[in-house]
């Protein structure tokens, strides 16, 4: 491809991936699968490095910056971050109401409301259009520059199409609560100290010096403001509105009130509604709306007089700790769990807590029938905050880890720099167990009728000590066990079967590798064309790789450095599971050097598993149509992508027709 043609099709990439960003960052409504996305960043990825003139400091590929830092600079904010003054009842809010009311002498005002998110403020400067840095608020007149971190945030655009020669937008990021249980749930795998809640999560994933890392942590952000408004906005409201359509992500839940009695009401509508969010929030924050009476009340050397945070209360219940399960995971790792007296928080019956690891249980001193404090983290995950020593009983034994594993009676070591006990046993039933459902599970290898409950009964019968026997299973094994009749073992054996023919990536993370989720499984199946160039890359190559960082680059060099695991991929290669990449494979198949667009819903497929078909045999998928479109797959309900094809006479084919080309009919 020559620079002209290149050139145009990288501003075509571009302005394409910046569409969808925006589609599933700040309006939650994808128009394409994680797929086709990564088609398309993958395609200007290759393109830029074969024309690296071409490279701008806006394109999406710039996200993720490829070594760590050496530490952060401090930046002075153009206008001071000031703090909010909180207040935590109604009569609170109505005494900031009567200051307000008594500055404004007699002029008529109304409020602006919005949700308080738990997360770490941030300042984002622009000059020209560019994002030229972004930075902590620190002590609200400096702050740390971290723009290489920040960059990696997705809702946050690189360029912004303003008139305004300088802007500096403020917003909060923060950790979804799903995001924040994935964390959570990798640290407790790798035997490491868990967050206590997703700010705190959000908090630590913006010190870290390595880009890399803080883009797997898949952080988010909501715009709240703008250090100095554009002279032509005269309302919070109105600003509001004008971030929104420059690109950024605004929280869509602002309250507009005319009077303080529509603030608390509208306060006391969030906090009964706050548990339906998928991201925490502590409080609400109330603003006038109008800049020239927030400019007429000022503000003191530490907040402003126009504004206040309305903090709600702890949500906290009193419990009575009546015993200690130590549970085990699919990686060895002991994690304490109380069991509870029943009790009621956050609109549901707590009866067990998580206690994280053994410095958890030293530093908070737990003894048996000990009276406790518990709150849920993230509103997630209930934990025991603190111990009510005065209500202790003098003869309580204290809560101690055990030195054998719980399962398997095997000594528990616990390795330097871990915080976690571990059974070091692999061949421990419960590690086995987890390791075979995860390998079974939907997104893996999607094994129709491997539950947990076949697993214990296949694991306990001796039938298989891993996933890899799973292969060798006839129906013959399966028809002694419980509740397993003919056409039960039938449909397992098919269904064992056909995931032979699974996508590579699909394999890759059914491995059960720690940090290797979907997305990193697919830029691995991408980057190596088999398992063994895979197994032979080190955590520097690995490291490299877009989207990935060195915690993905060790955690993959270790898995493939157990003997054990080796054993294990032997038996999958010997059994004929799929062990190339897709890529490798699909030359020359039926979709060999088409560009598909897919429209509408298909029966037999989901649209990501149509997609990964025509991968295999050779295809491109495309997210738009367009004169270079091959093919349109179009299922029910097609969109505006058919009638599109139907103008520019791009041949359109139905399920039944992809389905007999897949086939080779």
């Amino acid at each position: 491809m020559d620079q002209s043609s290149a050139q145009k099709e990288i501003a075509r990439l571009r302005r394409e991936i910046k569409k969808h960003d925006r589609l599933y960052y700040e309006l939650a409504r994808p128009e394409i699968s994680d797929g086709e996305y990564d088609l398309l960043m993958q395609r200007l990825i290759e393109l830029e490095k074969q024309h690296p003139g071409l490279v701008l400091p806006d394109s999406p590929t710039q996200r993720v910056a490829g070594k760590p830092l050496p530490g952060f600079t401090q930046v002075k904010h153009p206008t001071p971050m000031l703090s909010l003054d909180n207040t935590y009842n109604e009569d609170d809010l109505r005494e900031f109401d009567q200051r307000v009311c008594k500055g404004l002498t007699g002029q008529s005002y109304r409020y602006v409301v919005e949700l308080k998110i738990d997360g770490v403020a941030v300042a984002l400067f622009y000059r020209q259009g560019l994002l030229e840095y972004g930075a902590t608020r620190g002590d609200g007149v400096r702050g740390d520059d971290i723009t290489a971190n920040l960059k990696t945030i997705r809702s946050i655009p690189l360029s912004i199409d303003a008139s305004e020669s300088e802007l500096e937008v403020r917003g909060e990021v923060y950790l979804s609560k799903k995001e924040f249980a994935r964390l959570n749930d990798i640290k407790q795998q790798e035997g490491q100290a868990v967050f206590a809640n997703p700010r705190n999560a959000a908090a630590g994933s913006l010190k870290q010096l390595d880009p890399r890392a803080v883009a797997q942590r898949k952080l988010s952000i909501f715009v709240y403001g703008m250090g100095r408004p554009p002279g032509n906005l005269d309302q919070h409201y109105q600003a509001m509105k004008f971030m929104k359509d420059l690109g950024f992500k605004v929280n869509p839940n602002i309250g507009l009130c005319q009077d303080i009695s529509q603030v608390i009401d509208y306060c006391n509508r969030w906090e009964q509604k706050r548990d339906d969010l998928d991201y925490e929030i502590d409080g609400m924050v109330v603003k006038l709306d109008t800049y020239a009476q927030q400019r007429q009340l000022g503000a003191t050397s530490h907040s402003p007089r126009w504004a206040i945070a309305y903090k709600f209360p702890a949500r906290q219940a009193a419990t009575i700790l009546r015993s200690v399960e130590f549970s085990l995971g699919r990686t060895g790792v002991v994690t304490p769990v109380a069991n509870l007296e029943p009790v009621q928080l956050s609109g549901s019956i707590v009866s067990r807590a998580t206690l994280h690891n053994d410095d958890e249980l030293k530093r908070k001193d737990l003894h048996y029938g000990d009276t406790v404090i518990i709150e849920k983290a993230g509103e997630i995950i209930p934990q025991v905050v603190r111990v009510v020593i005065e209500k202790r009983n003098k003869k309580a034994g204290p809560v101690v880890m055990p030195q054998n594993c719980p399962v398997c009676h095997a000594p528990l070591k616990r390795l330097e720099g871990e915080v976690a006990w571990r059974c070091g046993n692999v061949s421990c039933p419960a590690q086995v167990k987890g390791r075979i459902e995860h390998f079974a599970s939907r997104g893996a290898m999607d094994i129709d009728g491997l539950g947990p409950a076949v697993v214990e009964l296949l694991v306990t019968q001796e039938l298989i000590t891993d996933f890899g026997d799973l292969y060798d299973l006839r129906k013959a094994d399966l028809l002694p066990l419980e509740r397993m009749g003919e056409k039960s073992a039938d449909n397992l054996i098919t269904a064992i079967e056909k995931s032979k023919g699974n996508p590579f990536w699909r394999v890759v993370y059914s491995l059960g590798i720690i940090h290797v989720g979907t997305q990193a499984a697919r830029e691995l199946a991408k980057r190596f064309e088999d398992m063994d160039s895979l197994a032979s890359a080190g955590c520097q190559e690995i490291s490299k790789i877009y989207g990935l960082g060195p915690a993905v680059g060790q955690s993959v060099e270790n898995f493939f450095r157990n003997p054990h695991n080796l054993k294990v991929l032997e038996k999958l290669k010997r059994a004929g599971v799929r062990m190339k990449s897709d890529s490798s494979t699909g030359h020359g198949g039926a979709f060999s050097g088409m560009t598909v667009v897919l429209t509408g819903g298909l029966e037999s497929y989901t649209r990501e598993q149509a997609a990964e078909l025509i991968i295999s045999q050779g295809g491109n998928i495309g997210s738009a149509v367009s004169k270079k479109t091959s093919l349109v797959l179009a299922g029910s309900e097609p969109g505006s992508k058919y009638d599109k094809a139907r103008a520019l006479g791009v041949t359109v084919i139905d399920e039944r027709e992809f389905i007999r080309m897949v086939k080779g009919l």
